[in-house]
Order: structure tokens, then sequence, then C-alpha cells
């Protein structure tokens, strides 16, 4: 099935993707999901030390 999702390319050192593959693996996901859980994590982070990013509709 097509996502309708963006496509964004990320670099970062192997290491760092292979933790993350080891990461997701324990928790029964793929590193892609891991990765979208993380980010979700800091931004909720962030919004709760700084308040909640708005975001404009364009």
């Amino acid at each position: 099935m097509p996502s309708d999702l963006p496509r964004y390319t990320l670099r970062i050192p192997q290491i760092y993707l292979d933790k993350i593959r080891y990461i997701a693996e324990e928790n029964g996901r793929s590193a892609n999901k891991e990765i979208e859980l993380m980010i979700k994590q800091r931004i909720k982070h962030y919004e709760t030390q700084n308040g909640e990013i708005t975001i404009s509709e364009t």
C-alpha cells in the first residue's frame, strides 16, 4: 500500500544506525518506527520544557 507520508533521507553514522536497529529489535519494531518514536519523544520533551510548537498550515 502506498504511503502518503513524506520521505526524508537521514544521514547518520553507521554505529548510531546499528544501535537503533538493536533497540528496535529489542522492542519488536522496525528501525524506522523506532526512529519515529524517538523523534516523538524528543518533541514531547521539548514542548514540555518550552511550550507547544505551533505550525501554520499553508
